[in-house]
């Protein structure tokens, strides 16, 4: 009984609390409720929850947008091309170029009023025997704004300062007995000589009479040659190889004819010597072509001998179209001995050996090569010129077998052409 009652109390106690509970919640329902901002979020307790955890979250996610956009920065900045060597520098301070412009000590640089036209160079290997040669040729390249390099294998220099020139524009190196690859190898890397439409690397015992640089460039650029030379006067030259002789009342020619005995050459010749090559005596580069050709001159083959029957890889093309011969500007090769020269035993005017080398030159020519030299150790130099050839052959057949990825545009071999 007594626990009957007990049980009645507690439900009434039960009744009665939640009672309270109901009639609390209904006043405070009928009160007014302030209206929120509106711009001011509104959110139920889930929402604020998610948010909450949201903004714990926001750093992190900025950190990781940060961190991508450093990743893909950092993988365009190891992609970007930069010459080696100057990867911890700024690339705008990089100078991936030079030239061989002479600068003041001091004062305001002036800028030459032809600034804007073309810039080519001619370098070329001379001895103080042949001065009037070179000056012949040198004042010619200067008018037509040519930058000049002389390469001195005898080692004189000094010599020289009374042209006008010699000083004030032309630049000057010297090494003695080295011949003019030598040279070029060491001075004439691609990246110094980038500035040049076009490089001429000659000899000096060339006559220029009927040669005008200008002319000769606005022929070449017109046939689209990328590497040329002039023609040389067949009366008056000493030929070496007949594709290089002048064709009269012909622009440019890029193969000769060779119809009897071994070797023919005809049109339907592709190959070295009937077509796609020059002699090394008097190349002329453009830019393109000498970048790669440069990189085919051996640092210890210093006569280059071979190099002109593979010159047609760096044509920048097809080399029976973009090598050739130039006949409307033409020279006179005079084929002068010069290095293994020694000092003794004048050649006089009167003595055979004179009269064959200077029969057909003009008098200007024969007073430039007055002080010509009886041969001394040429044989020498002649037989070290075929031992670099077989190297360089050899070589050559070895970099095409190891080389898996190269190419070859001429697979059919060359003809071998008799010096």
């Amino acid at each position: 009984m007594a626990t009957n009652d007990r049980n009645e109390e507690t439900e009434g106690r039960e009744e009665s609390q939640d009672s309270l509970i109901q009639q609390s919640q209904k006043k405070s329902s009928n009160r007014r409720r302030p209206q929120p901002n509106k711009y001011s979020p509104r959110f139920s307790p889930r929402c604020f929850v998610t948010f909450n955890r949201a903004v714990e979250k926001l750093p992190k996610v900025e950190m990781e947008v940060s961190d991508t956009r450093q990743d893909t920065q950092s993988h365009n900045c190891k992609n970007r091309c930069r010459p080696l060597g100057s990867e911890a520098l700024p690339e705008g301070i990089v100078a991936k170029t030079s030239n061989l412009e002479m600068r003041p000590l001091w004062g305001p640089v002036a800028e030459k009023s032809n600034s804007k036209r073309s810039m080519n160079l001619l370098a070329i290997a001379v001895g103080i025997k042949q001065k009037e040669i070179v000056k012949q040729i040198v004042s010619k390249f200067l008018e037509n704004d040519f930058v000049v390099m002389l390469f001195h294998y005898d080692g004189v220099v000094d010599k020289w300062s009374d042209f006008g020139w010699s000083e004030r524009v032309v630049i000057h190196v010297s090494a003695i007995n080295q011949t003019k690859w030598w040279f070029a190898k060491r001075f004439l890397h691609p990246d110094i000589v980038a500035n040049y439409d076009y490089i001429f690397l000659w000899d000096e015992d060339l006559g220029v009479e009927n040669f005008h640089p200008r002319r000769y460039l606005s022929i070449v650029k017109a046939e689209g040659l990328e590497i040329s030379q002039p023609a040389l006067d067949p009366d008056k030259s000493e030929l070496h190889h007949q594709i290089t002789a002048r064709w009269r009342k012909s622009r440019v020619h890029r193969r000769f004819y060779k119809l009897k005995g071994g070797g023919r050459c005809d049109n339907n010749s592709t190959d070295p010597p009937c077509t796609g090559w020059v002699e090394m005596m008097a190349p002329v580069f453009s830019r393109k072509a000498w970048r790669c050709a440069w990189y085919m001159i051996q640092n210890d083959l210093i006569h280059a001998w071979g190099l002109d029957m593979q010159l047609g890889y760096c044509a920048q093309g097809d080399r029976i179209k973009n090598v050739g011969v130039v006949d409307a500007e033409y020279i006179v090769h005079m084929g002068l001995p010069t290095l293994g020269f020694s000092d003794g035993n004048k050649l006089s005017h009167g003595s055979p050996e004179y009269s064959l080398q200077t029969k057909h030159l003009s008098d200007s020519e024969q007073l430039a090569t007055s002080g010509l030299y009886k041969v001394d150790n040429r044989s020498a130099v002649r037989r070290q010129s075929y031992i670099e050839m077989k190297i360089f052959k050899n070589r050559w057949s070895r970099a095409v077998k190891e080389d898996k990825c190269f190419v070859d545009p001429y697979q059919q071999p060359a003809v071998h052409y008799r010096r």
